[in-house]
């Protein structure tokens, strides 16, 4: 869902899978972000209860090999996040990914966030995306031996007040996962909202999946051709709360030429059935 999320060199490399993408469920699943009448939304979601199947891929930029099950719906939510760099604070709130499962070893997905900048400049909705992914071979994500392979395709949309234009994604990921933990390799290209190309590459690491707190790292890297580079760690942990319930949290620190940014994410994830 995997995810995405949106800590790019043009919002083009979103999260999460994000968001987009992630925490992982039992069985494995990705999720991604929404406005504050999304938590108006969310509100009757929680009292009408919950899914046994949950786990989003939040706080990381890239994400997994895996998509929720028809009829479901995965959400990655994160009511507060925040970024302090160069140019100033930023709060990030909220930032959604929603994904929706339409046919086996199929996800739709639409993510954005919204920030606001501390004391400068007009609040903006950036890296909106509509995105595919598919299941191109079923490994351990799925229950299966080996390794899983997905790919995710789709669309940047234009933002509000920043990121004017649209451009388009392709990425492939490939899972592992094991008594040890899981690892997920993300490749993307980018045609950017600008018309750059722009290639981009994450690595996650995960604890084993049977703590109950465990610990996850991503090394992400991102370069428009002819311009800037950026690279970035995120270090933190996904805390599997109940069944139906987790919670995430992780620092990201990140290098863009002659910027320096520190980004504080905090959120959770959930699903439920639309059937």
């Amino acid at each position: 869902m995997d995810q995405r999320g949106t800590q790019d060199l043009d919002g083009a490399f979103t999260l999460a899978h994000g968001a987009v993408m992630k925490p992982r469920r039992p069985d494995n699943t990705p999720l991604k972000m929404v406005g504050p009448r999304s938590l108006l939304f969310l509100i009757p979601l929680l009292l009408a209860g919950w899914s046994p199947t949950t786990f989003a891929y939040r706080p990381f930029d890239s994400t997994d090999a895996d998509v929720v099950e028809p009829g479901e719906v995965e959400i990655e939510l994160s009511p507060f996040s925040y970024r302090r760099g160069n140019d100033g604070n930023t709060l990030i709130a909220p930032a959604v990914v929603v994904n929706y499962g339409f046919a086996p070893r199929w996800e739709v997905i639409v993510e954005g966030e919204s920030e606001h900048p501390r004391g400068r400049g007009r609040n903006t909705m950036v890296g909106n995306a509509l995105l595919l992914k598919h299941v191109v071979r079923d490994g351990s994500l799925q229950g299966q031996s080996g390794l899983s392979v997905a790919t995710e395709f789709g669309f940047e949309l234009p933002g509000i007040n920043a990121e004017s234009g649209t451009g388009a994604i392709l990425a492939g990921i490939v899972s592992q996962e094991a008594q040890w933990g899981a690892l997920h390799f993300t490749a993307e290209a980018v045609h950017t909202r600008d018309s750059a190309t722009e290639l981009a590459f994450g690595t996650i690491l995960e604890g084993p999946g049977d703590w109950a707190v465990r610990p996850v790292a991503e090394v992400f890297y991102a370069h428009e051709l002819g311009e800037a580079e950026e690279a970035a760690v995120l270090v933190g942990a996904i805390w599997n709360f109940s069944d139906n319930l987790v919670f995430d949290a992780g620092v990201r620190r990140s290098v863009l030429g002659e910027e320096r940014d520190t980004e504080l994410r905090l959120g959770f994830s959930f699903a439920f059935s639309v059937r």
